[in-house]
């Protein structure tokens, strides 16, 4: 085998482990990462919390008037309370969390409502006209692949490590018109309420 041959085999073998190199490091760069620095993990425990003080607590479960259905909501204060949440990304086999990727966001948590601890995008708050965050899984047959049970992050510009959530499932559904929303809070009776549709909530995520 001549030189220039294994000269040229060489430079192949490269070119291709370069272009693999560079489609990882742009796949980490995607990851979303935890207050440590990690990159998210489906299927692993995180609390997501205020990335700014004063603005309420970790997420939790949380009812409005009556026991059940039970809603996405934050603890009053920051501490030490809440509950816990796993990731599962729409890709299937996927095991990082990334950015701007559809997700279903579930509580870590048994109760007594006969429902699934699944986020889902819920009924229109009558006084702000906002879109409340409640659980269940989608039972929705206009929307295809539960549509609604689809969240996805969004890394903010500043500082690094804070993120929004927003509900886009656009990987759930490519053709859809969805009207896109972001995550913010309201207070109802001196509940702390997740809503889309109005101010946003910065968040980070803390592994339990």
């Amino acid at each position: 085998m001549s030189m220039k041959l294994i000269w040229s085999l060489c430079s192949c073998i490269w070119l291709v482990m370069a272009i693999s190199t560079l489609a990882q490091t742009s796949d980490d760069s995607n990851a979303v990462l935890d207050t440590a620095g990690q990159a998210l993990q489906s299927g692993v425990d995180y609390y997501i919390q205020p990335a700014i003080t004063d603005n309420g607590g970790r997420f939790t479960l949380i009812n409005r008037t009556e026991l059940c259905p039970l809603y996405v909501g934050q603890e009053n204060v920051s501490g030490p309370k809440g509950l816990p949440v796993t990731f599962s990304p729409f890709v299937e086999g996927e095991t990082v969390v990334r950015e701007g990727r559809d997700q279903k966001i579930t509580f870590s948590a048994v109760t007594i409502c006969v429902q699934s601890t699944t986020w889902k995008v819920g009924e229109t708050d009558q006084d702000t006209q906002r879109r409340l965050i409640g659980t269940g899984e989608d039972e929705n047959q206009s929307l295809p692949g539960r549509a609604r049970n689809y969240f996805r992050i969004t890394k903010q510009a500043t500082p690094d490590g804070v993120y929004n959530l927003e509900w886009c499932p656009t990987e759930v559904c490519p053709t859809c018109r969805f009207i896109c929303g972001s995550v913010g809070a309201i207070v109802e009776n001196d509940k702390r309420l997740l809503a889309l549709d109005g101010s946003v909530l910065p968040v980070v995520f803390e592994r339990a």
